[in-house]
């Protein structure tokens, strides 16, 4: 059994909401956390790697909870730029694109977001991937369990898809629909493949209809009867903007939509919900369905700022979501942490309930993320959870001033460079600005011929 020994600690944040430890030790064996305290060198195996972590502030591994892995190869692009078009515009101009993407594309899409994930502190990723043309097959999710099995990240796939055709009111291209046999088929088939739900699991499913609007409703029953079935967790889109169409076609708004379906209660989570009511809110606090918060769209996108006071008040569960490149351009799940602590303060005015503090922020990246995807061996540094963290030397000019809270120092200062060190499972991913046993450098050029084969590379900024 491998074993690791972080060595003086300058500080280890167990969680968000324990008290810090202060100059300890910690030891790894196997997959899990054997002990915490200080000076353990003398209970360490014979056989035990000592990283020095002298400075070091050790945190728990951050939880994506919302992502659209492949919309990396959309980065950056002016012609896609949001301020230049309206929503139905931009939509009929980068769906195209989309419907162009092959299952290489998928693949190295994968690599590109959970390689920038794992350089910022994030050890689990859950990612919504709801594109699939037919031209690219089958085996897109396949493809991103063998990425996260190359960069070592304990990953949850989000099986999406979309049902409804746009001659019916979505807004899909009809070459990247499925009926909703063919996406509950594959849902079935990617979780008797991959789907493992023993505690320190790297691989796990969930059930992940695109959203109320693109799809049927046989299409959210049916997800519904097999997520439940399996034992799985299900995901969509919810409070996007949506729920006015749903309420004209239905009858009733998202949220009442999906209750009524059986689409909620603790095995559920949605993402975004910037437009529900407090009334809807409290009716997911009761039902326990959670919900990804992804700030950084609101930026781009321009949407009003998700009630997340209300949310802390009322007892929703919380995490936080990157979400895709479509309306965020990195994957940086610590930017994400000190964007949404930010957003919230520059809203405070316009809200019944006063602003969480800094530490519940990471509270949502961590522990939070952790109870979306029904983990418990996750979220936080406890001996017998994952060995699932990061380490940041804060022997830095960037953080004079700072040292003396670790706990609030990602949600109120900001972390902008990368980590120096990421476990996931025992194991180091990241260490020193490199991924130990990965060429970077061929891992970017395979990715960049993948992207080229579907967007030309010499556009020219409009100005």
């Amino acid at each position: 059994m491998t074993a690791t020994l972080l060595k003086s600690c300058e500080a280890i944040v167990t969680s968000a909401s324990d008290p810090v430890l202060w100059h300890h030790d910690l030891l790894i064996e196997g997959t899990a956390i054997k002990a915490m305290g200080p000076n353990l060198s003398p209970m360490a195996p014979a056989e035990c790697t000592t990283i020095d972590a002298t400075g070091m502030f050790i945190y728990p591994g951050l939880i994506n909870t919302h992502h659209h892995f492949f919309q990396c190869f959309v980065r950056n692009r002016a012609e896609l730029d949001w301020t230049r078009f309206s929503v139905i515009e931009w939509l009929d101009r980068i769906y195209p694109i989309f419907s162009r993407l092959t299952e290489d594309c998928f693949y190295h899409s994968s690599v590109v977001a959970m390689a920038e994930l794992i350089k910022h502190g994030c050890t689990t990723a859950f990612d919504h991937q709801y594109c699939f043309p037919r031209h690219a097959g089958t085996r897109i999710i396949d493809r991103q369990f063998e990425a996260a099995e190359l960069l070592g990240m304990r990953f949850h796939a989000g099986r999406g898809g979309n049902t409804l055709p746009k001659s019916e009111g979505s807004t899909i291209p009809d070459v990247m629909l499925e009926t909703t046999d063919e996406f509950i088929g594959d849902c079935e088939r990617v979780i008797d493949t991959y789907h493992d739900p023993k505690p320190f699991s790297m691989r796990q499913v969930v059930v992940a209809p695109c959203q109320p609007v693109n799809c049927y409703k046989e299409t959210f029953v049916e997800s519904v009867r097999l997520a439940r079935d399996k034992g799985v967790f299900l995901h969509s889109h919810v409070g996007e903007g949506e729920s006015p169409i749903i309420a004209q076609v239905h009858g009733k708004r998202t949220v009442d939509y999906c209750e009524e379906i059986g689409f909620a209660g603790p095995d559920t989570f949605y993402a975004h919900g910037w437009e529900l009511t407090r009334q809807e809110l409290a009716q997911m606090a009761a039902a326990g369905t959670g919900l990804s918060h992804c700030p950084e769209p609101v930026y781009l996108v321009g949407a009003e700022v998700t009630d997340i006071p209300a949310m802390d008040a009322l007892g929703v569960r919380i995490g936080l979501g990157v979400d895709g490149a479509a309306s965020n351009d990195n994957s940086n799940l610590m930017h994400c942490v000190h964007s949404a602590y930010m957003l919230q303060c520059l809203s405070a005015s316009d809200r019944q309930d006063p602003v969480p503090t800094p530490s519940r922020f990471l509270s949502y990246a961590t522990e939070g993320g952790a109870s979306l995807l029904g983990r418990n061996d996750i979220g936080a540094l406890h001996p017998g959870m994952a060995a699932d963290l990061f380490a940041i030397d804060t022997r830095k000019l960037d953080y004079v001033g700072t040292r003396h809270d670790p706990v609030s120092l990602i949600a109120k200062v900001g972390v902008g460079a990368v980590v120096d060190l990421t476990m996931i499972n025992g194991r180091v991913v990241w260490a020193d600005g490199a991924f130990p046993h990965l060429d970077e450098t061929a891992l970017f050029h395979a990715a960049e011929a993948a992207l080229h084969t579907i967007l030309p590379t010499n556009i020219k900024r409009r100005l």
